[in-house]
């Protein structure tokens, strides 16, 4: 894994509202709206920490049609494991981009 992608795993999961909808969608897929009532968050904010947990790879949507024709986005979560040891992150740190003040990436090495 790059650092880039370390990092964006890393703080997807540093959030503790996005760690509680992945223990919530652990225990079962679920779409949006019923997926908000359960753990008490409302549906545009829920939405913007499931884009950032989607980014990361570390939950999967889906659009399904309802039975009486609605659109419902459905997420589960990605499956995925991480060894996070002193060496996997000295690794990772060694393929770091960073943007440089013109805004072009670059090697952090």
């Amino acid at each position: 894994m790059s650092g880039d992608e370390l990092l964006k795993v890393l703080s997807a999961l540093g959030n503790p509202h996005r760690m509680r909808i992945i223990a919530a969608l652990a225990a079962e897929r679920n779409y949006v709206s019923r997926l908000a009532r359960e753990i008490g968050m409302s549906r545009p904010l829920l939405h913007m920490h499931l884009q950032r947990l989607e980014a990361a790879g570390l939950v999967v949507g889906s659009l399904e049609l309802s039975p009486d024709g609605k659109a419902m986005k459905f997420f589960e979560v990605a499956p995925f494991m991480y060894e996070l040891t002193p060496r996997t992150v000295a690794e990772a740190a060694g393929t770091l981009t960073v943007a440089d003040p013109r805004g072009k990436k670059e090697d952090a090495r």
